[in-house]
């Protein structure tokens, strides 16, 4: 048997809601977290054999349709445990989110359950679609990849260093294929070749051979990313207990979950800080001396990191 991308891809994931109720029955498991963690493991290895068993290997010939089903079924997982923490539900993540990762059950880490269950979870069956159509989603996979990659180090840095690291079990160790899975799988997204643009080689470099104040679009951009710079800093100024009496102000009438024990926010805006404003100062210059070829590639990187954090 096998099935078109878009269903191969659904059927697998959809699984997610049948097994995360079977093991919330399973009470056995809930005193042992190194049950849970290897309960987990053993599905997803299950899940891949009937990935290749739906899709009869046709769409193996790349290889991330299978990577992309696999984290589709993750997904809906993290949907699973986010509408049941905020009580639309029950009887499914229970056990897992108390024993395992009681963690997820803080707002920063419901909010990303509801983003990778939504967003992500859509950019998958696009994807995947994409692979089955021998389409290009190079742009879409570029997008992911920021995404995923910001939500994850801010989770597991958080989840390290702040009020929770007590508490962290052998399940803990399922999110870190989630290091090395992007970064192969950004390796091969920017391997594959770029859309061909839409203006003719002349156009573009008549554009590009245009004074800053020729191009009002990049001006406002310049603007934009100047004033998202200073805001950046700030509120990394902040997060380090800048001594200064606005950022006191700021931290306590405007934001003050930066202060959250839980370390997920001051992770979040010392991450912007150190790698988001340096890539807002290279946009800056990459717009006002046109013509740098990995702009629109990690503008689309960093849109889906910033895209993720809000």
């Amino acid at each position: 048997m096998q099935l078109p991308a878009v269903p191969g891809a659904l059927a697998p994931s959809l699984l997610a809601i049948p097994v995360a109720f079977g093991v919330n029955a399973a009470t056995a498991l809930a005193d042992s977290p190194l049950a849970l963690m290897l309960t987990g493991v053993l599905l997803l290895a299950a899940l891949s054999s009937i990935i290749f068993f739906v899709s009869g290997g046709s769409h193996f010939q790349d290889p991330l349709f299978c990577v992309f089903v696999v984290l589709s079924f993750t997904s809906v997982a993290d949907l699973i445990i986010s509408l049941e923490e905020d009580g639309y539900i029950s009887g499914f993540m229970e056990v897992y989110v108390r024993e395992g990762e009681p963690y997820l059950r803080t707002a920063h880490g419901i909010m990303i359950c509801y983003w990778d269950g939504i967003v992500h979870y859509g950019l998958y069956l696009a994807m995947t679609a994409a692979i089955g159509r021998r389409k290009s989603y190079r742009n879409l996979g570029l997008f992911w990849l920021g995404s995923l990659m910001m939500s994850i180090v801010v989770f597991l840095l958080g989840s390290l260093i702040g009020k929770y690291s007590s508490d962290l079990s052998p399940a803990f160790l399922l999110h870190l294929p989630y290091l090395l899975i992007p970064a192969w799988a950004g390796v091969r997204i920017f391997q594959q070749p770029r859309a061909l643009p839409c203006l003719s080689p002349e156009k573009v470099a008549e554009e590009q051979g245009k004074r800053l104040y020729q191009r009002p679009q990049d001006v406002g951009l310049v603007l934009v990313l100047l004033l998202t710079a200073a805001f950046t800093f700030f509120r990394g100024m902040v997060v380090l207990d800048c001594p200064a009496d606005s950022c006191f102000e700021y931290i306590y009438q405007h934001e003050p979950y930066l202060r959250d024990p839980v370390a997920y926010p001051k992770v979040q805006m010392l991450i912007y800080m150190f790698y988001v404003l340096p890539f807002f100062c290279l946009s800056i210059y990459g717009l006002v001396l046109p013509g740098c070829s990995w702009l629109p590639d990690w503008s689309l990187v960093f849109a889906g990191a910033v895209a993720q954090v809000r």
